[in-house]
């Protein structure tokens, strides 16, 4: 058709699970959404947990490959950040990470942000009503009858179990913790959830449970293998949208522009590097940005791009033990290993159904652990942790497996890495066009990662506290030494391969020197990546401070346009983020039913 009633442009999971609710609640409402990617229908890449890591293959067409500006800061690297590119978005290709936000993440969204109705009082009814809690009964912050499953996956390892009893035993400052995404604390080791079915060892995606269970619904049609170019406005009111072939999936694919048109609403929602650039190619942005790329300015907003945020991460890999259960074998492509979990998926059990994380904590400092951050940190400490005791500084985690490693380099053997992860970076990016006419084109990227020192404190301490952790887990046979700094063998810090076992449970703590510090730093740099979790290049903020929706996530300056996915988030959450994208999702459903006058489920 040639006229829908609502437009999304990009297909993530914010757009598939808003589109789904709006769909299934008005049966007649004409919905159309462009994709990029491809479908990811009963694809065993897209609906077995454990091939997550496929997706990060160079040769990958279901992410897009976005490069960053190389930067000083990470020793001359370009940072490359993958985002989906199918159908679902990240929600077809994470690592199935239940990870919520702390609920004054949200609260800030509220007041700080001054968006009404955000706060983690509202959203808490949308995050129960998207999903069904496997793990345990009755728990209050939990939903138990939405189209999501959330479970500890289909094992709980050796290697996990070793994890959480070493750590409670050698950390003297936190202690266990029922629920480690329960919202409003931290600080304490436990399982961790995932978004597995239970039942089926499936991947709790959106286009399965949203979209693709709906299709006797013949007016939500998915447009997949297509870029959008443009918002069409007619004055002020945005109308409709251009789009072309993506050429990804076909290089040598027909540009020609094609139309689309909306009689009630558009929704840009390509993500954290889609939708901005999207704006800027509508004439909405920076008046610099888009007069360089030669796009007329009809609404300057200078936020467009800018306040792109993610979360640093280090993964440090261990060699481990024979008997460690680990996906070594699995990302190694080994079969007869991957015909026997194949075997225990069938039944929703084993490693298939697993993303190989078990246990973890969303840690903050203690006192002592405040004098080893150091001053670097403490004008962060004071300013945006200290009063909010539900924040956490780092998170700390067991990966089953050499995550982050090349294994046609990596000895045939079983690993397991200790990651940590910076919850609330200092340092923020932007994203913008490089082209006015050009969807396919990469962009401007700047991911603009540990330019503050507070950011370099946190992941020296992150390292600290993981491999204390690590080198006393009873799987530990030394550290695998390209994943570590190279300390010199007279320092404490030294790093061995080739180990017996573990060291003592009340082994000295490793006493770096200033020289192993100089060490760990360049070597943070050097090694850290990207989490995956981009947001914030539309923030939902007022126009004055930087905004580009308001808090019904309409875009400034003009009418009938909203923009509904992550990158509207006005500040980080300490979590992964694809909680977070479901939640905005089921309020961009809110959000249009209430503007349209429509029905929701």
């Amino acid at each position: 058709m040639s006229v829908y009633d609502i437009l999304f442009a990009g297909g993530g999971a914010a757009a598939c699970l808003a589109a789904g609710r709006l769909a299934a609640a008005n049966p007649s409402l004409r919905i159309l959404i462009i994709e990029a990617g491809e479908h990811t229908k009963n694809v065993d890449a897209h609906i077995q947990p454990a091939r997550y890591f496929s997706h990060l293959a160079p040769t990958s067409k279901t992410v897009t490959f976005n490069v960053g500006k190389p930067s000083d800061k990470i020793e001359g690297r370009s940072l490359v950040t993958p985002s989906g590119r199918c159908l679902g978005g990240g929600s077809s290709v994470n690592f199935t990470m239940y990870t919520r936000g702390a609920a004054s993440d949200y609260d800030d969204w509220e007041t700080v942000h001054e968006n009404l109705g955000w706060g983690s009082k509202y959203l808490l009814p949308l995050m129960k009503k998207t999903e069904t809690y496997q793990v345990k009964p009755g728990e209050p912050t939990h939903g138990y009858s939405g189209p999501l499953k959330v479970s500890m996956g289909g094992a709980f390892t050796n290697v996990g179990s070793q994890f959480l009893d070493v750590a409670l035993a050698i950390d003297k400052d936190r202690g266990p913790i029922d629920d480690v995404n329960g919202l409003y604390k931290c600080n304490g080791y436990g399982p961790w959830q995932k978004w597995i079915d239970a039942e089926t060892g499936r991947r709790s995606d959106v286009p399965h449970h949203f979209i693709y269970n709906k299709e006797d619904n013949k007016n939500l049609v998915i447009l997949t293998g297509q870029k959008v170019k443009r918002v069409i406005f007619e004055g002020d009111k945005a109308v409709g949208l251009e789009y072309v072939n993506d050429t990804v999936l076909k290089p040598d694919a027909d540009q020609t522009v094609k139309t689309v048109h909306a009689s009630k609403l558009v929704v840009v929602s390509a993500g954290a590097f889609g939708s901005p650039t999207i704006l800027e190619r509508s004439g909405i942005g920076r008046k610099d940005i888009l007069e360089k790329n030669g796009v007329p300015v009809k609404v300057d907003l200078s936020g467009v791009g800018e306040n792109y945020q993610d979360h640093n991460v280090c993964f440090i890999p261990y060699q481990a033990s024979e008997d460690a259960e680990t996906l070594d074998a699995l990302f190694r492509g080994e079969k007869a290993e991957e015909e026997k979990w194949l075997k225990e998926w069938s039944k929703g059990k084993g490693l298939i159904a697993h993303n190989g994380m078990d246990a973890g904590i969303k840690m903050r400092p203690a006192a002592e652990d405040l004098k080893e951050l150091g001053p670097e940190f403490e004008h962060r400490w004071k300013t945006y942790f200290e009063n909010a005791p539900d924040k956490p500084v780092i998170w700390v985690g067991l990966v089953l497996g050499d995550f982050l490693g090349d294994i046609t380099v990596a000895p045939p053997r079983k690993y397991y890495s200790v990651g940590y992860y910076t919850q609330y970076p200092v340092s923020t990016g932007s994203v913008h066009i490089t082209s006015a006419t050009d969807p396919n084109v990469p962009h401007d990227f700047d991911p603009g990662f540990l330019s503050d020192q507070a950011d370099i404190a946190t992941l020296r301490w992150g390292y600290k506290k993981a491999r204390e952790i690590a080198r006393r887990m009873s799987s530990y046979r030394g550290e695998y030494l390209p994943g570590h700094p190279n300390f010199p063998s007279t320092s404490s810090a030294f790093c061995k391969e080739g180990q017996d076992g573990p060291v003592a449970l009340d082994a000295p703590i490793i006493d770096y020197t200033k020289e192993d510090e100089k060490l760990l730093e360049d070597f943070n740099r050097r090694f850290v990546q990207t989490a995956w979790h981009s947001l914030g290049t539309c923030a939902m903020k007022p126009r004055s401070k930087g905004g580009v929706v308001d808090s019904r996530l309409n875009v400034y300056g003009v009418t009938n346009l909203k923009v509904g996915d992550i990158s509207i988030a006005p500040g980080n959450v300490g979590a992964n983020t694809y909680s977070t994208a479901l939640t905005i999702g089921e309020k961009v459903a809110v959000l249009i039913a209430e503007d349209l006058g429509l029905k929701l489920e």
